[in-house]
């Protein structure tokens, strides 16, 4: 049976350099699926990408993913998932992602990593949803980043009344607590605090 809440994962489809962030991705896998919380993901079985799918599958969690035709054997589709959705194009993979999830968080990860938490924060912003955003900023790799949007609200680009809620952790285990708090505590409104909430 499909769990209700599900946490979409915005990762690399390379292990990048640091081997803290493969460790990252399995020990996010693992806490997944102990607290009973599905995975919607991209859908490959390379990189980051395939260690968190992996091991939410291994500890008898529950894996969705969600590819796009043509990266099918670009990426090395996941074939044991519990669901394997195959969609037309970028735009549907990301619109079922969306749909088909609680909430966000992005591991370390390169430009397809970003944009998506850059895509699904603007929808924040905008007041399209009020889905949890997790930021997990393992070992500083999203720092420059976070750097950029401070700046980006000094420079008044993000006004008070266009703030939105996200979440940084700084380890894989504080992932899941930061998740189910907002799942209890963000109000079905935009919420008027800071653009950053670091834990």
């Amino acid at each position: 049976m499909s769990p209700p809440r599900k946490l979409c994962v915005y990762c690399g489809s390379g292990n990048g350099r640091n081997p803290a962030y493969v460790q990252a991705a399995r020990d996010l896998g693992r806490s997944m699926a102990e607290a009973e919380i599905g995975l919607v993901y991209g859908g490959g079985s390379l990189g980051l990408m395939g260690e968190v799918a992996r091991s939410v599958l291994e500890n008898g969690g529950h894996v969705t993913g969600i590819i796009p035709e043509f990266l099918a054997n670009r990426e090395k589709m996941l074939t044991d998932v519990n669901e394997l959705v195959v969609t037309a194009d970028m735009h549907e993979r990301k619109m079922t992602m969306f749909a088909r999830s609680t909430g966000f968080v992005a591991l370390p990860g390169g430009l397809g990593t970003l944009e998506e938490l850059a895509e699904i924060s603007t929808w924040a912003q905008l007041g399209q949803h009020q889905k949890p955003i997790v930021l997990c900023n393992i070992e500083g790799y999203w720092d420059p980043l976070v750097t950029l949007l401070d700046h980006m609200r000094d420079e008044r680009f993000i006004r008070p009344e266009l703030e939105f809620r996200m979440d940084v952790v700084k380890k894989a285990e504080e992932v899941v607590p930061a998740f189910e708090y907002r799942m209890k505590a963000t109000p079905q409104r935009v919420p008027e605090h800071p653009i950053i909430t670091k834990m």
